[in-house]
């Protein structure tokens, strides 16, 4: 039985009949209606912390949807999975490829900042200052291409650039937009 049919929570039943009367609205394929099905089901497996299942959900999903854009934020929730696993260089994939698809994805870009943050902290643990450094610089160029479409959704990414010196030219370059 798909997880949509055996949900127990009032909101996501509200929502998932709310998305199968849509599907039966919209003219779709019945490829396209099986594929949303099987992501609607990941992001409620994901959502509830059942990543194996989601992944599943997921990959189902990828097998059948042929459209980049929908595609794009199938690879796009695959990533967090990876990263909750520890997997960061394969969470990295899947950000870029969904970022490929869909240049217009900030939260991937934002989600590719916090591993490369994390990524150079532990550098700075293992006593590699250089290493740190390049990666953090890497997070602080992420954040600033995440930040330029949607400044309101990442302070935090915006005080830790201003912490840490690194948005000066961001600063400048939004500065010289807004002018405009």
């Amino acid at each position: 039985m798909p997880r949509s049919q055996r949900n127990d929570n009032s909101i996501d039943k509200t929502s998932t009949i709310v998305a199968d009367i849509s599907l039966q609205i919209i003219p779709t394929t019945k490829r396209e209606k099986e594929a949303f099905t099987y992501y609607r089901d990941g992001m409620s497996a994901q959502s509830e912390g059942e990543y194996a299942e989601a992944s599943q959900n997921y990959y189902n999903a990828m097998r059948l949807e042929i459209d980049p854009y929908d595609r794009s934020y199938i690879l796009y929730n695959i990533g967090p999975i990876h990263t909750s696993n520890g997997e960061h260089a394969k969470a990295l994939e899947y950000y870029f490829q969904a970022l490929k698809r869909n240049p217009s994805l900030p939260q991937a870009l934002n989600n590719m900042a916090v591993i490369r943050h994390y990524r150079g902290e532990q550098a700075i643990q293992q006593g590699d200052p250089e290493t740190s450094e390049a990666r953090f610089d890497q997070a602080a160029e992420y954040w600033k291409q995440a930040i330029a479409p949607a400044p309101s959704n990442y302070i935090e990414a915006q005080n830790r650039l201003k912490i840490t010196g690194r948005s000066k030219e961001w600063e400048w370059r939004n500065r010289n937009i807004s002018s405009k």
